[in-house]
């Protein structure tokens, strides 16, 4: 009778709502990975990376690799095509979109090698762009410029500013006041 009685006394549970921002909480978060992507049934890609957080609850669902990627692409015969690495990367997965930031170095079939502080991947329209500086090694050729726009082979592209280094940041850069006292001046300004 007493374990009876002891059963129905009421419990009293404490629950605790728990909110959170599904743009800012991943829904999965993993580490050490290296995995094969495949497109329409074929292996295409290979991803390596120390951290992969899924944020597939968000507006704009995204993959985020706040440790850096290492990313390979195969033709059909599973010949590396393309290998691209960067210390930050985002996949829009709806928008079928990957931007790439921090140290991107990029290198095609032809082993031309591209280096960016930002590349975006638009995977439905089949291009790579970016509007940051860019450099591109072609052998003993060196490309440089601000905004670049490729096929995703790397293979076929165009740089919108060439130039040839990098324009100083402001407060990096002399001040138009001093250029000019100095051009009435006729001194020679060297800028690096």
């Amino acid at each position: 009778m007493l374990l009876f009685v002891a059963s129905c006394q009421k419990k009293t549970e404490e629950l605790v709502d728990i909110i959170f921002n599904p743009d800012s909480v991943p829904t999965m978060t993993t580490d050490s990975v290296i995995t094969l992507i495949s497109d329409s049934g074929v292996t295409r890609y290979k991803l390596m990376t120390k951290k992969w957080q899924v944020f597939d609850g968000a507006k704009e669902p995204y993959w985020f690799f706040p440790e850096g990627i290492y990313l390979e692409r195969f033709d059909s015969l599973f010949n590396v095509e393309a290998v691209v690495f960067a210390d930050t990367a985002w996949n829009y997965v709806n928008k079928q979109l990957w931007r790439l930031k921090g140290n991107v170095n990029a290198q095609n079939m032809k082993g031309e090698k591209f280096f960016s502080d930002e590349l975006f991947w638009d995977q439905r329209q089949q291009r790579i762009y970016s509007d940051k500086y860019i450099e591109i090694q072609k052998g003993e050729t060196e490309l440089k410029g601000y905004g670049f726009e490729s096929n995703q082979e790397m293979t076929e592209y165009r740089i919108f500013k060439p130039h040839d280094g990098r324009i100083p940041l402001k407060e990096d850069s002399v001040s138009l006041d001093t250029l000019q006292n100095n051009n009435n001046n006729n001194d020679n300004i060297v800028m690096e």
